[in-house]
């Protein structure tokens, strides 16, 4: 019962970031005709103008009201930016506190607290009419994506909490992101052509709601009383200078930068430098998700064989990153652009699936095994590189080029990884006078160390 119960958890953890990341994703071929309709395709109001100055245009892009005042190309540019990068900003700024508050009261409440402000935000996008609304619907995702993807991931790391099912059930939920992030433009594409503006929003929403009723009835937040006897996790401010930990953020936001930084600039590079179509433009990065999850099954079955390796495959991930960064100027025609980006995926796989389990092998051998502001630093360490992403690449492009911004990338992921050799012997460790310490060796004196007993045997 206890092992149908943590699978149907991960199930409802891999839905929630599936959720978030389509949401993040799904806007991506909506928003340029969106904010063109709200300005009525350059100052024309009224539904006899379209989306984009595109008569054929489906769905009621042309119905939206022209609220959107009239601004140059660049200026659009920069708000669409602040727009994508919002969320991370604010994801960044509510990180610190997220991680602090699940250590204190537990994994589900904040899940579900997630899940509801993922449902508001959501709607939000469904309903607005003006920028504003469009900027503050996506800051509202920020927040909910700040608890439930943290929460999410660390009731993985305790329910799972023996090798190699932690490593297998971490490599799903990654499985589940980059799936949420690669079809989410497709589908939001499709249905906002053919069935409006408002629909893959609540298909969105819908999804949610029994996301939530789920969780609600697998673990109703505060239902086993176990929170109340579990000892005190370690402040995220002593988790930050934990060097190994300080080495594993920093490994998860460099790995992450070439990503970040492509997806705002590799259109526009593409469509000057070999006069892509938009059809390619938009399928660039789908073939990706298959080397993605290639990755992330190798590095699985590579960590239940060889788990004193987890640094090697990580160092190895940043490795073909940097290369597979380096290669993306060389390219010619939308082909050729597709295989740097399927070694781009690849790597991050390879970095992801081998570290995000390391982190809460850390806090299980030097700290308390209490996941929350553990996986708080790791939702940072993503956060910085999105942030930076679409308000930074367009002013390196600008200034230095397109070529310049991808060799640094792939230089600094190059010279990254031979710093993972400082973990090492981490796997050599021995556990603290933590709480598996004393579920382990000490047997339970507690309702809490006796609850978390009965799940292992379970």
């Amino acid at each position: 019962e206890a092992r149908r119960q943590r699978r149907l958890l991960l199930v409802v953890v891999c839905v929630a970031l599936l959720l978030d990341n389509m949401l993040y994703m799904v806007i991506v071929p909506i928003i340029p005709d969106y904010i063109a309709a709200m300005r009525g395709g350059g100052g024309t109001a009224g539904p006899s103008a379209p989306a984009g100055g595109n008569g054929s245009g489906g769905g009621n892009r042309s119905l939206l009201p022209a609220r959107y005042p009239p601004a140059s190309g660049d200026n659009e540019d920069v708000q669409i930016g602040m727009l994508f990068a919002s969320k991370a900003m604010l994801q960044l700024l509510v990180n610190p506190l997220s991680g602090t508050l699940i250590d204190r009261v537990g994994y589900e409440a904040p899940l579900l607290a997630g899940l509801a402000v993922m449902f508001l935000s959501t709607a939000t996008f469904a309903f607005a009419e003006n920028y504003a609304t469009l900027f503050a619907a996506r800051s509202l995702q920020g927040l909910g994506s700040a608890f439930a993807d943290t929460a999410g991931i660390a009731l993985i790391a305790d329910r799972y909490a023996e090798e190699p099912a932690r490593s297998r059930a971490l490599g799903t939920a990654l499985a589940c992101i980059s799936f949420g992030s690669l079809a989410a433009p497709p589908f939001g594409g499709v249905l906002y052509e053919f069935a409006g503006k408002r629909v893959p929003f609540v298909v969105l929403a819908c999804v949610c709601v029994l996301d939530g009723l789920l969780l609600l009835v697998l673990a109703p937040p505060g239902g086993t009383g176990a929170r109340a006897n579990m000892p005190v996790g370690t402040p995220i401010h002593r988790l930050m200078i934990d060097p190994y930990i300080a080495v594993v953020a920093g490994a998860l936001a460099t790995c992450n930068i070439p990503l970040a930084f492509l997806e705002p600039t590799i259109a526009n590079w593409m469509k000057d430098s070999m006069g892509a179509s938009e059809w390619e433009v938009g399928l660039t990065w789908l073939p990706a998700f298959f080397p993605h999850v290639l990755g992330v099954y190798v590095t699985v079955r590579l960590a239940a064989a060889y788990p004193h390796l987890q640094w090697f495959y990580g160092a190895l991930g940043m490795a073909i990153i940097g290369a597979s960064s380096c290669l993306v100027p060389a390219c010619r025609n939308f082909g050729q652009v597709i295989i740097p980006l399927c070694g781009i995926c690849f790597g991050i796989a390879l970095v992801d699936t081998a570290l995000l389990p390391t982190l809460a092998f850390l806090v299980d051998v030097r700290h308390v095994s209490v996941y929350g502001s553990v996986y708080a630093i790791a939702d940072i360490s993503y956060c910085v590189a999105y942030a930076l992403g679409p308000i930074v690449a367009g002013q390196i492009v600008h200034t230095m080029g397109f070529a310049q911004l991808n060799l640094g990338m792939g230089l600094a992921n190059v010279l990254y990884a031979p710093v993972l050799l400082f973990l090492k012997n981490v796997c050599q460790m021995k556990p603290s006078h933590s709480e598996r310490n004393i579920l382990l060796e000490e047997g339970p004196k507690g309702l809490y160390d006796t609850i978390k007993m009965e799940e292992r045997k379970g």
